[in-house]
């Protein structure tokens, strides 16, 4: 699905139209967590969520805050719905075996760092996970009644924050923010600065975050690229690219978590011929191609940092 346009806009008709329907989202939230009888995890369960619909960096989030626990001697393991693949779970990921389609591009990107667990029915691949691990990293599970994290972070980008403000679908919203607060440990606050505005209604340590290109040191950087993307918010990608001084020569937009058709993907390879140009795509949308596309295809790896690690460590309790 493409996030609406409106969703970031200054609120107009679309959203005032809309906002009924928001109420009814909020009113089913409330139910549901009034109902669910929650799972606490025997391991502490960490869990990176947002509260908007579609990319706030949740999941590079997770991948951070897991390669800080390495580094302090622990061994996380990673929970995931799967979201855009078949496989309902619990089950554990094998990215020998296991393709985006059976576990979703977020899972297969997770395992390169840690174990991971997928499954639509988040507290039984808790319970499955933590058999494994000191530390199970919830990838999004913020709005979920059936776990009760130990710690709870909320991810904001900081360049679009919560857009016009309301909920779904008048507005990109799962829940408000005050609603959230309640149950949040820290925020991670990424890219551009709306730190004060946040500063003014949380309660909780806020954690600065930014972007940073990961690349090898054999990425040819000198050529030109043609750039694809099916995220959230693609202009975020292409401009990542241009600040890391590589040359786009075209873009095209698809719909987050999209599955490319080979219609799709030849016409793409025959833009980049005409303009003598490489493709180039995000990580999360390469593990998405087929295997011999991945071939003809460069990856532009990008990675989330902190700026105060210690912080961190000690909102994890490990400093």
């Amino acid at each position: 699905m493409r996030t609406p346009a409106f969703w970031y806009r200054r609120p107009g008709l679309e959203a005032a139209l809309l906002s009924p329907l928001g109420f009814l989202w909020r009113m089913g939230g409330v139910a549901r967590r009034f109902w669910a009888t929650p799972y606490h995890g025997q391991k502490p369960v960490i869990c990176i969520g947002n509260i908007v619909a579609g990319g706030a960096g949740k999941t590079p989030a997770a991948l951070a805050l897991a390669e800080i626990l390495q580094q302090s001697g622990h061994k996380p393991v990673f929970v995931t719905r799967g979201y855009g693949g078949t496989l309902r779970g619990p089950a554990r990921v094998d990215p020998a075996r296991h393709r985006a389609q059976d576990v979703g591009d977020e899972a297969l990107l997770l395992a390169r760092t840690a174990p991971v667990f997928i499954g639509r029915d988040r507290a039984a691949a808790i319970r499955m996970a933590e058999q494994h691990g000191s530390h199970v990293v919830l990838d999004d599970g913020l709005q979920n009644p059936h776990v009760r994290p130990d710690l709870a972070f909320l991810v904001i980008d900081g360049a679009t924050a919560f857009g016009n403000g309301f909920l779904i679908p008048a507005g990109p919203l799962r829940e408000t923010f005050d609603e959230a607060m309640k149950r949040i440990t820290a925020i991670i606050l990424v890219g551009e600065n709306v730190e004060q505005k946040i500063a003014e209604r949380a309660q909780c340590p806020i954690l600065r975050a930014n972007w940073q290109p990961n690349l090898p040191v054999d990425f040819p950087r000198g050529e030109k690229f043609f750039a694809f993307a099916g995220i959230a918010k693609p202009e975020k990608f292409y401009a990542t690219c241009r600040m890391a001084g590589l040359t786009l020569i075209g873009t095209e937009d698809f719909p987050d978590h999209h599955f490319f058709t080979g219609g799709e993907l030849k016409k793409l390879r025959r833009r980049a011929e005409t303009d003598k140009a490489r493709l180039l795509t995000t990580e999360k949308d390469w593990v998405r191609l087929p295997a011999d596309m991945q071939k003809q295809v460069t990856a532009f790896p990008v990675k989330l940092v902190f700026e105060d690690a210690v912080a961190i460590k000690r909102v994890l309790k490990i400093a």
